[in-house]
């Protein structure tokens, strides 16, 4: 799902609010979410999961084309952890489609 997307399902469950205010909803959501994991901040969505912002550390790299080695420098990278509900409601919907195991020898 595209943030388009998500503007879309907003207005059509939610008839009474126009396609421009459910935008600014999406857009002023992902930009707290964004300004907090700036400030190093942990964003948690109950159910959903976790956003955070960890330091990688730098290290020593290569070119594969030409062999020679080069540093690569620390920063930061995003990391998201997917909460029990969410986890468990993926897990759920996939063992209902495959069913129970099948024995191939009797």
């Amino acid at each position: 799902m595209i943030r388009s997307d998500l503007v879309l399902r907003l207005v059509a469950q939610n008839p009474h609010l126009y396609g421009r205010e459910c935008q600014a909803v999406v857009d002023a959501i992902l930009d707290r979410i964004a300004d907090a994991l700036v400030a190093s901040d942990r964003v948690e969505i109950r159910g959903f999961g976790s956003f955070s912002a960890q330091q990688r550390q730098g290290r020593n790299g290569r070119i594969p084309k030409t062999g020679a080695k080069v540093a690569i420098p620390a920063k930061n990278v995003l990391v998201f952890k997917v909460g029990k509900e969410m986890r468990d409601r993926l897990n759920v919907s996939s063992n209902d489609q495959r069913g129970s195991p099948i024995e191939l020898m009797p």
